[in-house]
Formats: structure tokens, C-alpha cells, sequence
């Protein structure tokens, strides 16, 4: 099955996939991926090192998407994609407005679109797979070199948030 991240960002510069089998339908999977704190303390203190900023309480899809994440894509209980773009290897990320038009157009000179997708698969045991991918396409080759050398320091701990965001989701679906 072909991810709708293949519609979204068909040819990336980076790729990072985490994915967890949660003991739930895909109905609470969904429900949960909503409403729990994608964030939870060890990811409050990662993002603060990048941004500066101490958070305070969770963090849910609605905030990211009111911190410049634009929703492309959704099929209700089985994906979402968001998306943003900038300068992320920049102090303050150089985030330029992101929705589903302006990301067509690609990103602008010197910066990079990161598509960031949920899907949601049962398995034959009767559990779901949640699954996260993250994809990076760079304009230009001055950004491909940026990203690349951001990525390279940046990348462990994405993905260490990236898991810690699937097994809360987990843990919210599973009633725990």
C-alpha cells in the first residue's frame, strides 16, 4: 500500500519512519492521536533547547497546527499529513506560512517543506499499527547543504520525540 506521503512528497531528501503496534482499534487509535500530549516532559525540555522556550502542558495535533503546521491531507481514522516549511536548520526555524496551495508551489529559494505523516493499519492480530513518517525536500542545493548538516546533529533526537509521541499515543488508546 503506497503511503499518501508518496502524493505529498513524492521524491524526499530525508526520510525518518517510527511506527508501534497499540493494543486498540483504529477508532480509539485516532481518537487518541487527537487528545493525548504528543509531548510529554523529556520532549517539553528537547523542544525548548531548539526554540528556547519552556512549554508548559501538552501538546496536541491542534497545536502544532497552530504553530505553523498546515493539515494537506486527512482521511478520517486512517492518515493524516501535515506539513510546514522553512529555514529549520536557522535559530528560529525561518518558518514561511504553509497550506495546502503555497505547498504545491514547493518550497521557496533557500528553504525546505517537511511533510509529516500518521497512518493507521490494523494488523492480523487484531491490533493497529500506528505509524509516523517524516520526509524533507530541500529547493536548492544551499538548502540541501544546511539541511544536511542540521540533520546530521538534529536527527537522534527527532526521532527519541517521534517515538516518545507514539508510545503516548499508545499508552492514551490503551486506557493508560
Amino acid at each position: 500500500m503506497r503511503s499518501p506521503l508518496d502524493v505529498y512528497l513524492p521524491d524526499p531528501d530525508a526520510v525518518e519512519r517510527h511506527a508501534v503496534d497499540v493494543r486498540a482499534d483504529a477508532a480509539a487509535v485516532w481518537r487518541a492521536l487527537h487528545a493525548a500530549d504528543l509531548g510529554g516532559p523529556v520532549a517539553r525540555v528537547l523542544l525548548a533547547l531548539r526554540t528556547g522556550r519552556l512549554r508548559r502542558g501538552p501538546t496536541t495535533l491542534a497545536d502544532l497546527r497552530r504553530g505553523g503546521f498546515a493539515t494537506l491531507g486527512e482521511s478520517t481514522g486512517a492518515w493524516i499529513v501535515l506539513g510546514l516549511t522553512g529555514r529549520f536548520w536557522t535559530p528560529a526555524g525561518g518558518l514561511v506560512p504553509t497550506d495546502p496551495r503555497t505547498w504545491a508551489a514547493g518550497p521557496p529559494p533557500g528553504a525546505a517543506q517537511a511533510a509529516w505523516s500518521f497512518e493507521l493499519r490494523p494488523t492480523e492480530d487484531g491490533r493497529t499499527r500506528l505509524a509516523t513518517e517524516t520526509r524533507v525536500r530541500c529547493a536548492d542545493r544551499a538548502a540541501r547543504g544546511a539541511f544536511r548538516a542540521y540533520w546530521l546533529v538534529v536527527r537522534p533526537f527527532s526521532g527519541l520525540l517521534r517515538i516518545l509521541m507514539l508510545r503516548n499515543v499508545r499508552r492514551a488508546a490503551e486506557g493508560g
